[in-house]
């Protein structure tokens, strides 16, 4: 197949015809004036806040950069904060929480997610295999309390392992110039798997900051114990930390047993699961599904694998984009085991992300 450039002034016109298709292929729908406008001008401010991916950068075999130019009604984030992404896959709308990697104020005014493709994850599969330049996604404002202080610490560390990186590599890339004493500790299968590797490798080489790779393929799976050997003056450094969930539990709780709690920052990508419910049927009354659920699947989950339509968001318990009213039965917060109940023809409200089954119950999906 040949390619060709368009020339500058054809630019303008590819957008105009694009719209014009998109306009004509929405005569059988019944639209309001708003609805006409975002066909022609989807970024301009006012409309949902939306953004056009403008390119998709390999960083590993299974993780991608996706560059994407947002609407006008965009506010700078702070370095670690995350947006919540909606991508349409198999015709649904797919909402998926990404940290920001990019520079807060981008000379380009783009910004950036980088995300890794996990085992059946529908949504990022979908971006890292088949999402396209020139797609539009839609966006929430950023969010998170996962940055640095106004006041920067004399000396930092971060502990990373696999995506974890991502919010991390966001601070580095706005703040590392303002930083005195860096030390990034990053867990990865294999030196091939380190996502931002090059980058990262750059930076140590000039001396900007101490970089110790763990290949976990090979040297098997950093803990705490460690500390002592690797970064021996960890406990004067500020430390932030973002990775599995394992990980996180184990640094917190030698942190907690040094006395040093106060000084180790986390950001998990999954809620600490406090109580698991009993399980149990859960029925989606306006979809007509009927589903066994296990009292440690989140209801979001247990929805999702069995092909239920399911409002989603961060899938963390923070953003409330998940809540559904419960109508009928009992569900636990797999967050702190508390027990929530409704009787029938009750509209309880419930977060799907972090609730799980305790008994029969019914959702008004």
């Amino acid at each position: 197949m040949s390619s060709f450039l368009l020339a500058p002034s054809a630019r303008p016109l590819r957008g105009v015809v694009r719209a014009l298709r998109e306009l004509a292929g929405s005569a059988v729908t019944p639209l309001v004036p708003a609805d006409y406008l975002d066909l022609v001008s989807p970024l301009r401010r006012g409309a949902d806040l939306r953004g056009r991916v403008v390119a998709l950068e390999p960083e590993t075999a299974d993780a991608v950069t996706v560059r994407i130019r947002p609407g006008r009604s965009w506010r700078p984030h702070r370095a670690g904060q995350y947006i919540r992404l909606g991508v349409d896959v198999d015709g649904v709308r797919q909402w998926r929480a990404y940290s920001l990697t990019s520079l807060r104020r981008a000379a380009d005014g783009l910004l950036s997610v980088t995300v890794k493709a996990i085992p059946g994850g529908k949504v990022s599969n979908h971006v890292v295999r088949a999402l396209r330049p020139g797609t539009l996604v839609h966006l929430d404002q950023a969010a998170g309390g996962f940055v640095l202080p106004e006041v920067l610490p004399a000396a930092t560390l971060f502990v990373t392992a696999g995506s974890g990186i991502t919010p991390v590599m966001g601070m580095l890339r706005n703040h590392l110039d303002e930083l005195a004493d860096v030390v990034v500790l990053h867990s990865a299968p294999t030196a091939q798997d380190v996502v931002f590797g090059p980058e990262l490798r750059a930076w140590a080489a000039q001396g900007r900051l101490r970089l110790v790779e763990r290949h976990t393929a090979a040297e098997g799976v950093l803990t705490p114990a460690e500390l002592d050997a690797v970064v021996p003056d960890w406990r004067e450094r500020h430390t932030w930390a973002c990775g599995p969930t394992g990980l996180l539990d184990a640094f917190e709780e030698h942190f907690d047993g040094a006395g040093l709690g106060h000084r180790l920052h986390t950001e998990r990508f999954r809620p600490v699961v406090i109580a698991a419910g009993e399980g149990g049927t859960l029925s989606f009354a306006r979809q007509g599904s009927v589903v066994e659920a296990d009292g440690a699947t989140p209801i979001l989950d247990a929805g999702e694998d069995a092909g239920v339509l399911m409002p989603s968001g961060c899938r963390m318990g923070i953003c409330f984009g998940c809540v559904v009213p419960l109508t009928s039965g009992a569900v636990r917060d797999l967050r702190n085991g508390e027990l929530v109940t409704a009787g029938e023809g009750d509209d309880v409200r419930i977060q799907t992300c972090v609730s799980a089954a305790a008994g029969p119950c019914t959702i008004d999906l």
